[in-house]
């Protein structure tokens, strides 16, 4: 009884997703924050030992924060004790190379946007590359799959419980990773009991990684907004709180006009939609145990059911 229902939920999405792959255009750059942009933008360096991906190390692909770049897979990373993530070889064709202005280092930048990465050293004998990309944490993005060179896009959802919106978006065709997570808050890396509270301001959300020849934002938004109830204000179903807020978090100003235009097509149809849509700020990985919990728990979702509303 699971198996067909999960085929006929992977039916149905496949569906309401077809009529918007044939507008998906080009993707457009994330938004930075002025902090990233002085990094990035700017060429500025962080501060050694701070960044959140230098002592990382789950399995996956680091892509770059300002344009969804694939730049280094996990394999390639090792601890260099510099204080910076180090990798020592990256996926091939996505990084320049350029004299640094001080005449003695060689500066890298993603090949795609010209994002600054940070800067490479031959000879230190560390790996037996003897090569060490010294990269800013602040120019990257992690995603827990093995990607290949390309441009990805990135997607971030609240609709209630996130193990419920994780479920169905697993299952959309394009996806690449769905990771459940907090985001919209003012506590840094906060913990499931704290968000729970609803004192910390954050939002139980996805992020959801996607590969723009196979699916669009736009389809991925309108599969959210058919997942959940948009009319629900304070929660999702049983689930009553802040933190089950129905939130859009837009990465750029593309993704903002379309979540406003499909808004507004559900309003027209008669639709109260209380979805904020927010510009979308740090987002923090959820524990290792919300991860993929529907699938691991072999169960489906109590508060989320796919409702067709386009």
């Amino acid at each position: 009884m699971k198996k067909s229902l999960h085929i006929l939920l992977t039916i149905i999405i496949i569906s309401s997703m077809s009529n918007d792959l044939s507008s998906q255009g080009t993707l457009p750059y994330n938004d930075l924050s002025k902090a990233e942009a002085v990094i990035i933008n700017n060429k500025g360096t962080e501060r050694p030992f701070t960044g959140k991906y230098t002592d990382h190390k789950e399995k996956g692909t680091y892509i770059c924060k300002k344009c969804g770049a694939a730049l280094y897979h996990s394999s390639d990373k090792f601890e260099s004790a510099c204080g910076w993530p180090s990798f020592d070889d990256e996926i091939e064709g996505a990084v320049n190379r350029f004299p640094d202005p001080d005449g003695i280092r060689t500066e890298i930048t993603c090949a795609t946007c010209g994002a600054h990465l940070g800067h490479v050293f031959e000879g230190e004998r560390l790996t037996p590359k003897n090569l060490r990309h010294c990269v800013n944490s602040v120019s990257l993005d992690f995603v827990p799959a093995i990607l290949e060179n390309g441009r990805f896009g990135t997607a971030i959802f609240a609709g209630g419980c996130f193990w419920g919106v994780e479920y169905f978006m697993q299952k959309a065709p394009g996806v690449m990773s769905v990771t459940s997570g907090y985001t919209g808050g003012y506590v840094r890396n906060p913990s499931y009991k704290e968000v729970c509270t609803g004192n910390t301001g954050h939002a139980e959300a996805v992020k959801v990684v996607y590969d723009p020849a196979k699916t669009s934002y736009e389809a991925l938004l309108k599969l959210f907004l058919e997942i959940h109830d948009p009319t629900q204000t304070g929660g999702q179903g049983p689930d009553i709180g802040d933190q089950y807020r129905s939130a859009i978090f837009y990465m750029n100003e593309e993704q903002r006009k379309t979540a406003e235009k499909n808004i507004s097509v559900l309003k027209a149809k008669g639709y109260k939609v209380v979805t904020a849509v927010t510009k979308a700020s740090e987002f923090y990985d959820a524990e290792k145990y919300h991860q993929d919990y529907y699938f691991i728990n072999g169960k489906i979702p109590y508060c989320h059911t796919y409702t067709k509303r386009f």
